[in-house]
């Protein structure tokens, strides 16, 4: 076995075309019909047994379609979602830890006649449903670039893949694993993640930073029970105005600012010369990718300051409500309380636990009327990847350049990935490619979610680049 073999990237994308089509395709068609919703969403989730019919489909595959050396295992402690651990040997004594994850969001609204979240369609290089491109594919990739070393013979050290099932929940879970599993994953100085995103389908995209978050459910409560609005008004304090002076606190309501100095965080110039040079490439896609409503305005002008508000600066969504009647059945009646459900994105660097406590007294401290205050809140962390080695920005540009046809590109995601600040933790000394197929229009979390089949298998295709040539350096 040739220490310096390239890879034969026209073989690597037969194979890769073969799979998709034959296997792969079909098998993400069957998963994206399984409602296996996170456990934020499905409190339910075992006794429904979705994610488990989820995992069983995942592991078939990977028994029908395995790598050379594989062992696989599903470890599930008592009470946590199953997570799949996979093994493969390397001929170089050092650890490459690939990752992704199996639970979806909720349904949620709004899917074009014909779509849903559980109905597969495929129209033409498009796999539309839910889970499919986040993050269902990233298990067949991450063996398929395998596959690719393995048969053309080029070694490569040895590989982890870690599929788990609570993301999309903020990853409760795992840590609970990764100090179950820590002997068996070792000391990866390579970790790879397909759970980000792309600012087009041109050309490699690779993810520089992931900002944090607080989310949380935040009760006002006025009255016991509903009373006459007539009676009632001016007398009784409004939930909804009291809410609404709360959240003031928090934002700017007239430029979304958030407001606090202690949620913001310097951005590296590094990030700030990356978000230019994303920005020159990806121009008015910026915004012209969002179903805008005729006359709506993105929040600024320029896209660099929008590239640098998604990733470097902290923002408020309101995300749910409670208390609320539907339109029809809004009487006229002082409600006893309203509730929201706040995504509050941070800024890398930013601390999720502590952001959480800070957030929750600046929102619950002396509320307006008395009123009685709650918010039940959860912090993340957010990521900033250590400086690019040599080797892996080679790498990179090399395996964008072969299979995309462009030079690959470097941005921050507003998203969170909690297993990355983690991994940052656990592994400081660790490089990391976290990278994925979420680009313009396949809106992750939302309507109409899919997956680019082109892009997915030539991300394949560079995943397999890289571990080659992190095995180069031994």
């Amino acid at each position: 076995m040739s220490k310096n073999k390239a890879i034969d990237s026209r073989k690597a994308q037969a194979l890769v075309a073969n799979e998709f089509a034959d296997s792969i395709v079909p098998t993400l068609i069957d998963y994206i019909r399984i409602p296996n919703k996170s456990p934020d969403f499905d409190p339910h989730w075992a006794s429904h047994g979705y994610m488990h019919e989820a995992m069983e489909l995942i592991v078939g595959w990977c028994r029908a379609h395995p790598v050379n050396g594989m062992q696989l295992e599903v470890v599930e402690l008592p009470g946590r979602t199953p997570l799949l651990f996979i093994e493969i040997p390397g001929e170089v004594d050092d650890t490459v830890l690939l990752y992704g994850h199996m639970d979806k969001q909720p349904e949620m609204t709004g899917w074009n006649e014909g779509l849903g979240p559980w109905k597969p369609v495929l129209r033409g290089e498009r796999l539309y449903g839910r889970g499919g491109a986040d993050d269902g594919y990233s298990t067949f990739s991450s063996l398929l670039g395998l596959r690719i070393l393995k048969e053309q013979g080029i070694p490569h050290a040895r590989c982890v893949v870690i599929i788990e099932g609570s993301e999309e929940s903020g990853s409760p879970d795992l840590p609970f694993y990764i100090d179950h599993l820590r002997e068996r994953i070792g000391s990866p100085s390579l970790v790879i993640c397909l759970d980000s995103g792309a600012g087009n389908y041109d050309q490699l995209w690779c993810t520089t930073s992931l900002r944090g978050m607080v989310t949380g459910n935040l009760h006002v409560d006025v009255i016991g029970e509903g009373v006459h609005s007539g009676d009632a008004g001016g007398v009784v304090p409004s939930s909804f105005r009291v809410l609404r002076m709360l959240l003031s606190r928090l934002e700017n309501e007239a430029d979304g600012t958030i407001l606090p100095d202690w949620l913001h965080a310097e951005i590296p110039t590094q990030r700030i010369e990356q978000a230019r040079a994303a920005a020159s490439v990806i121009g008015e896609r910026l915004w012209a990718r969002f179903p805008w409503h005729e006359g709506v305005r993105p929040m600024a002008a320029d896209p660099v300051e929008l590239v640098l508000n998604r990733t470097w600066r902290p923002a408020l969504a309101v995300t749910g409500a409670g208390g609320l009647p539907e339109l029809g059945d809004a009487g006229n009646v002082m409600r006893p309380g309203t509730a929201v459900r706040l995504s509050l994105r941070l800024p890398p660097g930013i601390g999720g636990d502590e952001a959480a406590t800070r957030v929750t007294k600046l929102l619950t401290e002396d509320p307006p009327n008395g009123a009685r205050v709650r918010f039940e809140a959860q912090g993340n962390e957010g990521w900033n990847a250590p400086p690019l080695a040599t080797w892996l920005e080679a790498a990179l540009l090399e395996s964008s350049q072969t299979y995309f046809g462009r030079p690959a590109m470097y941005m921050g995601e507003g998203g969170t990935i909690p297993f990355m600040a983690m991994l940052g933790t656990e592994f400081p000394d660790a490089q990391f490619l976290v990278t994925g197929v979420l680009g313009p229009e396949s809106n992750a979390h939302g309507p109409n979610e899919f997956l680019h089949l082109p892009t997915a298998r030539k991300l394949t295709c560079c995943v397999a680049e890289t571990i080659r040539q992190h095995a180069l350096r031994h």
